[in-house]
């Protein structure tokens, strides 16, 4: 079966008209003659997209019961049984009621697809996994129902959905998004200008990172290699060499002309044995990234063509590359890199930039022998020709012809060429040829050749002779390299190794002392010591044997012992940069941690300001209020409205001896001295007990207390700490009662799940803000005290306290049908046989 089609409607925020674009796709489709039916459609009340959803078909939901509630989800057999061309699935990212076939909402689309049927759904971008953090650091609210990018991605269509910030606080100003009462603290929080214009920037890279994805999985399908420019990208190549950081920031500066993505390549020779140092490609990838570039690896033989191609893979516009290092001379002989890429790029512009290193030429090192090898070299290059001339012109002179005698001082000049290289093979090649002219060739002791055939040989001996000696010198050259990195290799895995698994910066110095057989080793800034090794460390960089410096220019290891080999001082070199790397991120560790520590103190400091600015301010000025008004002249109060002013200022004081209890409960759980007595506990007694105790406390809410409240918690026993468990209960039944309206009931039940129980305290009261249930506990949190009339004072920490010190967790979410349900978690006990009591009286009795 042909799978359907998928095509979503990506929302840069709520609001912006997911749903209604959904719709009207539907009204088109259905003018078209598709057989369209709505499987889910959340109109949200809104009346412009209720009246749009009309004369679609309609697939009635399922219906689920979770915690005593009745709750709609889409009903996936009943779509497959009316087998239509295309379904509406609104909230792609809705997490199913538990008992659910599947957890996630995306999930039945996916079946509904895999039977041929097309679905149309909506999402928003918070709700992308891989923004979820970044929503969650932009507007403070946490996205707890999320789908896999993946699956968005998968989509065969997906349609951006945006307005501007402006229009879309107008419509919700308007009353088409929330309702009225809702609007002011939908403005001032989730909705206001600065995360609306973030969430419709994330949204719209979102998608152009996708479209682009799209472009280049197109162009790989196709085989498509030539360049399209749909975006500019500019690539600069490097060597690693001194001239790198120059060519990047410069390719930094074209990039940023022209908008452009940069991308920065580094291209190793196949061999890997011409590299350059670490701490030069560390500050290669430092700069790429603090210029926001990416940096590649590519390795290959022919550099020209391995460049191109990437730049052609990657749909590259742009090419920067630095002018040759070579001399000219040089480029005589092969034009290079640069002028080849010109000759092959095609379409791609090239960018030659220039450097203080180019036509430098080579380095003449790079031709002669190492420098402990020089004097023996030369000499070599001198005694062996003469030392054949003598063998041969008094042992050999009789035996051997001309063909002979040039063989032996060929053999000659390669063995020089393995002593010194190839220079001194190229003296020596010189000198035997022209000994051999001397001595051996007609006629003799003459620099004259009398025949053609003679002069042939010696020259071409001599051309011989040094090609097989570079060659030689090349191989031995790259034997030694290869044995060299082997062996930096091991160390440096050895050391990153050290590194992985926990070692500190002593130990990770001690181990560089021990592998280099050191006496000692320091870790120095330009001040002090942080930290050292062995007998008599250096302190100071002209007081070690041997100084290297780390990645970060402000560090040195200091190494006291033997001298060290160019390629040793590579992998320390690494380790130093390790070692910089430790000490920063202690230090960075350290700062983290102060500033945690500061930032929570001045939260807590503000929301305490906050909290006594609200919690202290409202009851003291009620009771001011009243008892000014019993001490005035010039009212004559009736008995009746005596009695309302004293009950007034007694709940006044009620309201502040709970605060002052809320908050020595916050200070003793700061300092830890909460120590629960945990033993078996029936939650019928203690939330009657609660109940009564709110009521006896509170006269305003006594009858309230006794009506509303219905407890369902049956024959059900936790193991807590009896007066903690009766002070969260007492907070949060007194929470529920205070802010929900007087005509609705405050349920509370128990349900025991395996050897868990979970306590509910459910109000239909307002509720809270999807994605803000969490920040009720939070220490004096009101929500921000952004609106008081629903808000949730301190009690909450200390509920979240208390149960966290009893072994439980508690948690806040929506009540279906409004309102807010808070989940206590706690373990369970055992069922006994008791009489339980019918009612507070009975308890109190």
């Amino acid at each position: 079966m042909k799978r359907g089609q998928l095509r979503i409607y990506l929302g840069a925020a709520p609001g912006v008209g997911k749903t209604f674009a959904m719709l009207g796709e539907a009204h088109r489709r259905l003018d078209r003659g598709r057989d369209v039916v709505a499987a889910v459609v959340e109109t949200h009340n809104r009346p412009k997209t209720a009246e749009l959803s009309e004369g679609i078909e309609r697939i009635a939901p399922k219906m689920m019961e979770y915690r005593g509630a009745t709750l709609p989800e889409l009903d996936v057999e009943a779509v497959l049984h009316r087998d239509p061309s295309v379904v509406l699935v609104d909230e792609l990212a809705h997490t199913n009621v538990p008992g659910s076939k599947n957890e996630k909402r995306w999930q039945d689309v996916h079946e509904l697809l895999e039977r041929g049927i097309d679905v149309i759904s909506t999402v928003n971008v918070q709700h992308l996994e891989s923004l979820n953090d970044v929503v969650e650091q932009i507007t403070g609210v946490v996205q707890r129902e999320t789908v896999p990018d993946w699956v968005v991605r998968g989509a065969d269509q997906v349609e951006l959905v945006d307005i501007t910030p402006e229009a879309l606080r107008r419509r919700m100003s308007h009353g088409n998004v929330y309702a009225a009462e809702k609007v002011d603290a939908a403005l001032r929080n989730y909705f206001r200008p600065g995360n609306l214009t973030a969430l419709r920037e994330l949204a719209l890279l979102w998608l152009a990172d996708q479209v682009d994805a799209a472009l280049a999985k197109y162009r790989e399908d196709h085989r498509i290699t030539d360049t399209w420019e749909a975006r500019e990208r500019v690539v600069v190549a490097v060597t690693g060499g001194p001239e790198s950081e120059t060519i990047v920031r410069r390719a930094s500066r074209i990039a940023a002309k022209s908008s452009a993505d940069l991308i920065v390549v580094h291209i190793v020779r196949g061999d890997g044995l011409a590299g350059v140092s670490t701490q030069r490609l560390n500050r290669l990838r430092e700069l790429a990234t603090g210029i926001g570039a990416s940096m590649h690896t590519v390795t290959s033989e022919d550099v020209p063509n391995a460049l191109l191609d990437f730049a052609r893979g990657v749909n590259a516009t742009q090419l920067v590359l630095g002018t040759s290092r070579r001399s000219r001379w040089a480029r005589i002989l092969d034009e290079g890199i640069g002028s080849t890429v010109v000759q092959l790029s095609g379409k791609i512009d090239v960018h030659m930039v220039t450097h203080e290193e180019s036509n430098r030429g080579f380095r003449r090192r790079a031709l002669l022998m190492p420098p402990e090898r020089k004097v023996v070299s030369w000499i070599a290059a001198i005694l062996v020709p003469a030392a054949i001339t003598a063998l041969c012109y008094f042992l050999l002179d009789s035996h051997l012809d001309l063909a002979g005698e040039s063989a032996l001082f060929f053999v000659g000049v390669i063995f020089v060429s393995l002593a010194g290289g190839v220079a001194p093979a190229s003296l020596s090649a010189v000198l035997g040829g022209v000994l051999l002219n001397w001595f051996f060739v007609s006629p003799r002791y003459s620099l004259t050749i009398a025949e053609l055939n003679n002069f042939l040989t010696i020259v071409v001996m001599a051309m011989v002779a040094v090609a097989v000696a570079a060659l030689v010198d090349i191989s031995k050259r790259r034997a030694t390299l290869a044995r060299n990195a082997s062996r930096q290799a091991e160390l440096l895995t050895l050391f990153a190794g050290a590194v992985l698994h926990g070692a500190d910066l002593h130990g990770l110095l001690e181990h560089a002392r021990e592998t280099f057989g050191m006496r000692a080793v320091s870790l120095a800034t330009e001040k002090d010591v942080v930290a050292c090794v062995g007998d008599e460390p250096a302190r100071r960089v002209r007081d070690a044997d041997t100084a290297i410096e780390s990645g970060d220019d402000r560090h040195w290891l200091l190494l006291n012992g033997h001298a060290l080999t160019p390629g040793d001082r590579m992998v320390l070199g690494a380790v130093a940069s390790q070692a910089a790397g430790l000490v920063r991120q202690r230090q960075l560790s350290d700062e983290a941690q102060a500033a945690a520590g500061v930032i929570e103190t001045d939260r807590l400091r503000r929301a305490l300001l906050s909290a006594v600015s609200h919690d202290l301010r409202t009851p003291l000025a009620a009771a001011k209020a009243a008892v000014s008004s019993l001490r005035s002249d010039d009212v004559e109060f009736s008995p009746e409205d005596t009695a309302e002013l004293l009950e007034t200022v007694e709940e006044s004081i009620d309201q502040l001896t709970g605060l002052v209890g809320n908050l020595l409960d916050s200070q003793r759980l700061a300092v830890g001295v909460v120590k629960p007595q945990m033993k078996p506990v029936y939650l019928e007694e203690v939330v009657n007990r609660a109940v009564l105790g709110i009521a006896m406390g509170s006269r305003g809410l006594r009858r309230a207390a006794m009506d509303r409240v219905k407890v369902e918690v049956g024959d059900v026993a936790v193991r807590a700490d009896s007066g903690l468990l009766d002070r969260v209960l007492a907070n949060l039944i007194d929470n529920a009662l205070r802010y929900s309206p007087r005509d609705t009931p405050i349920r509370v039940t128990g349900e025991r799940t395996g050897d868990r129980v979970a306590l509910t305290v459910v109000d239909y009261g307002p509720g809270v803000p999807t994605g803000l249930e969490d920040q009720l506990f939070e220490p004096f949190q009101r929500l921000g005290d952004r609106d008081n009339s629903t808000g949730i004072g301190l009690g909450l920490s200390v509920v979240r306290g208390f149960v966290e010190a009893m072994g439980g967790a508690v948690h806040a979410e929506p009540t279906p049908g409004g309102g807010l349900t808070i989940v206590i978690d706690l373990p369970g006990v055992r069922q006994e046989p008791r009489d339980t009591p019918d009612t507070a009286e009975e308890t109190l009795r």
